[in-house]
This record gives structure tokens, sequence and C-alpha cells, in this order.
């Protein structure tokens, strides 16, 4: 027979050594487990975007194309690829213009103009349908947890606004380092 003495116990968080190469002070161990948290999270959100979409749909596309599909949608308004690249944060034009191919010859865009009057894309009536399935089912399964935890709408919010403030100090140091780079 055992007494509770003989079962460890978990540990306290307080107990667990957060320190690494990357943080020592309590400040520095702040941020990283936000940047850890922020990893884990970029690509389980990935996940949940694909797996969302071929709930929806036959298609094949990553977390980052369905992304750049649901933005070409978004005020149903044809964005050019300086658009979608600013909308996105991303400076990988290139990779950018290959999803759009991917999406295009899904039928899930259309192509509009030329190098010479400027190339924009629009979502079509197949790209329209995908997305408002996709959206139902978000509204199903993400949005009903959301809702399902007390005043998680407020976090969110703050969460985004802290997101948006670091992803500007982030723009702003990485142009620092390269220019300091060695």
């Amino acid at each position: 027979m055992t007494n509770d003495t003989d079962i460890p116990k978990p540990k306290d968080s307080h107990d667990l050594d957060y320190r690494w190469h990357l943080s020592q002070s309590d400040s520095e161990v702040i941020c990283t487990e936000l940047e850890f948290a922020l990893m884990r999270c970029y690509e389980a959100f990935g996940r949940w975007q694909t797996e969302c979409l071929a709930s929806v749909s036959d298609a094949r596309a990553s977390g980052p194309e369905n992304a750049l599909m649901h933005i070409v949608r978004m005020n149903d308004r044809a964005k050019s690829i300086k658009e979608l690249a600013r909308l996105t944060n991303r400076d990988d034009i290139p990779n950018i213009q290959y999803s759009m191919r991917k999406l295009v010859a899904e039928g899930f865009v259309e192509k509009q103009g030329s190098g010479r009057t400027g190339v924009t894309y629009s979502a079509t009536d197949k790209g329209r349908q995908v997305t408002d399935d996709y959206g139902a089912i978000r509204k199903r399964l993400l949005i009903e947890q959301i809702r399902s935890l007390p005043r998680f709408d407020t976090r969110l919010r703050e969460a985004g606004h802290s997101l948006n403030i670091l992803a500007g100090i982030y723009e702003e140091i990485s142009r620092i380092a390269a220019t300091h780079r060695r």
C-alpha cells in the first residue's frame, strides 16, 4: 500500500528551469516563451487551415495559400501581388506568384490584366463557394470554441493588438540587423 508521500507530485511551474541560451533574465524568459508559443501557434494554425480547407474541397493547398485565397476574397475586390504581399507582410514575391498560379489552376481565383496593364486576382464563383464553406466550418469549430471561453474575445483583441505591435518591432529590428550584418 502506498501513501500520498510515495506518489510523485507535479512540480509547480516556478520550479521549472525556463532558462536556455536565449533567456537568462525574467524578461528574456517571457519573450522567449512568447516566441516559442508563436512558432507552435503558427504551425498549428497552418495545419488547421489545411485541414479546414480539405474538409470543404479536394484542393491541396498549404496554410499560406489558403490565407492568400481568403485575402483575395476580402472585400470582394481584386488584388495585385504587391497588395497580397503587403497584406500578408511577406516579401517572397516569387512564392506568392507560385501560390497564385496554384489557386488559379484549382479554379478558386482568376487572373485579370497583364504585365502592361497590371495583374490582379479575384475570387471565382468556385472560390467564393469554397471560402463560404470554409467560413461556415470555421464558425462551427473555431468560433464556437472561442465563445465557450470566458472573456476570450477581450483576450484575443488584446493579443491581436500586442502581436501587431510586436510585428512592427520585429520589422524594425530586422532592418537594423540587416544594416549591421557582418
